[in-house]
């Protein structure tokens, strides 16, 4: 296994996790603090630490330091290196769908 397919098995677990997904769908939004991001979930702040670990080893995010605030943002390269290897399977079922879509058409025109 190579580098970036380990890379890519992180990032992957770490995407696989709805809490995760749900933080990094806040922080798309802009930069939070741990606080602001523990805030939707009812869990505790060690578990929501624990998920923001996986998400920066991931590469996913990463952490500032304002003063006492320790703010997380987004960190594109790690979604891009996600979105770069799932991008040949979307373009392969965008023309499979749009052959189907032709063949329908057909199909509806001959009756």
């Amino acid at each position: 296994m190579n580098r970036n397919d380990s890379d890519l098995d992180g990032i992957f677990h770490a995407l696989g996790d709805p809490t995760r997904r749900a933080i990094l769908a806040r922080l798309a939004r802009g930069e939070a603090s741990v606080a602001e991001l523990s805030a939707p979930f009812a869990l505790s702040q060690p578990t929501i630490s624990k998920h923001l670990k996986v998400l920066e080893q991931a590469g996913l995010i990463e952490g500032g330091r304002e003063a006492q605030r320790r703010p997380r943002r987004l960190a594109a390269k790690a979604m891009k290196d996600a979105f770069d290897w799932l991008e040949p399977f979307h373009r392969q079922w965008d023309r499979r769908f749009a052959n189907l879509d032709a063949h329908l058409a057909r199909m509806k025109k001959e009756k």
